[in-house]
């Protein structure tokens, strides 16, 4: 069973006001250093409609467009596409509910979504029946949820109390979060042949154990100095991770880089990946 999150309840409202905090042209500076956008590309056919359902602000379906794919974007907040649009005015982005989309079958080459189907309290399975439908036969879904990772599994027990006190408390349903089996179940019953389970966003835990108890850590784990192996995952809410801002390239700053590139190079293995990632990205075809 995946372990469920509580919190503020992940509503349209709570969109809206979460990309009210940020800005587009950032995202977009985030995304192009990301080694996440590197993971997409590989996946994406250079041909054909792509959809992101669940866009947000926009950066990737602008991104992707000025690397000349045809992205197009939906998202369930109108404030959020308004901010996009005003922008950057020829995004082709519309609000939608990504459950029952204004697409002929078959119609898209692939379908992006990056830390949304966790979100829905029934399940991904709604959504996932839609991406099924609009997808033409042989197409890409690349699809990422928060990962059930080593750390999160071993403290398992303890996370779940927590989660039920918050839910006891008045907290409302937030996310789930899914082990690599999970995440190659929900896409094979929706007709989907996995091709890959990557997990991303290593840095995260240590973001937030530093953060307890360092008050101002090394700028290589802060999310706001050195340039940075927290530049992972620019994404959508507080479970997708933080970008980072690059800095000068004073004596400081160098020698932060140089920590943060290695200390990139370690995370980046895939088992400290399997053991840390907060994220795990799939890419599958339908059959």
């Amino acid at each position: 069973m995946p372990l469920a999150y509580y919190s503020r309840a992940a509503t349209e409202e709570f969109w809206s006001e979460h990309w009210g905090a940020q800005e587009p042209e950032g995202l977009v500076r985030i995304a192009r250093l990301s080694p996440l956008t590197a993971l997409i590309e590989e996946a994406l056919p250079r041909s054909g409609r792509i959809l992101e359902a669940g866009c947000g602000l926009g950066q990737y379906v602008v991104l992707l467009r000025e690397r000349g794919y045809g992205a197009v974007g939906a998202d369930w907040s109108l404030d959020a596409l308004l901010r996009c649009r005003k922008w950057a005015p020829a995004a082709p982005v519309a609000v939608a509910d990504l459950a029952a989309l204004g697409f002929k079958d078959g119609a898209v080459a692939a379908y992006l979504s990056l830390g949304v189907v966790e979100h829905d309290p029934d399940g991904p399975d709604r959504i996932l029946r839609e991406a099924e439908r609009v997808l033409a036969a042989g197409g890409r879904l690349i699809l990422s949820v928060p990962y059930l990772n080593g750390v999160r599994r071993m403290f398992r027990p303890y996370l779940a109390r927590r989660q039920a006190r918050l839910r006891r408390d008045g907290g409302h349903f937030y996310q789930y979060a899914f082990t690599r089996r999970e995440v190659r179940a929900f896409l094979e019953a929706h007709g989907f042949r996995v091709l890959s389970l990557t997990p991303y966003d290593p840095a995260r835990i240590l973001r937030k154990a530093f953060g307890r108890f360092v008050r101002s850590p090394h700028p290589a784990l802060s999310p706001r100095g050195g340039e940075g192996f927290l530049n992972s995952s620019p994404l959508r809410g507080e479970d997708k991770g933080e970008g980072v801002r690059v800095r000068g390239k004073g004596k400081d700053e160098g020698e932060a880089g140089t920590l943060t590139r290695a200390v990139r190079r370690l995370l980046y293995t895939p088992l400290l990946l399997r053991f840390l990632g907060h994220m795990i990205l799939a890419v599958a075809v339908k059959r």
